[in-house]
């Protein structure tokens, strides 16, 4: 629809990765401190890895981010492509 009323597909692909990104932060600010505070439970399941090892912390934050940039990406750069034409007459 913002293709159709005049936005430029760059703009438009920022918007959309930005607002995924912002959302995936909010979950990593939240999931982070939790994650901290749970290692010490969960120290008995892990195998030859500290409870609290940084490099694990730091692998499965840039794990996600590379699945958010993913994850928003596709579906933005799709919506990039679409018609204007096509996305008025499907509204």
């Amino acid at each position: 629809m913002r293709l159709a009323l005049g936005a430029r597909p760059r703009t438009l692909l920022a918007m959309i990765l930005r607002e995924g990104l912002a959302l995936a932060a909010i979950g990593l600010a939240i999931g982070w401190p939790i994650a901290w505070m749970l290692s010490r439970v969960m120290g008995s399941l892990l195998f030859e890895v500290h409870p609290r090892d940084p490099l694990a912390f730091a692998g499965a934050a840039a794990l996600m981010g590379i699945v958010a940039i993913a994850a928003s990406g596709i579906p933005a750069w799709r919506a990039t492509r679409v018609e204007p034409i096509a996305a008025l007459r499907g509204d």
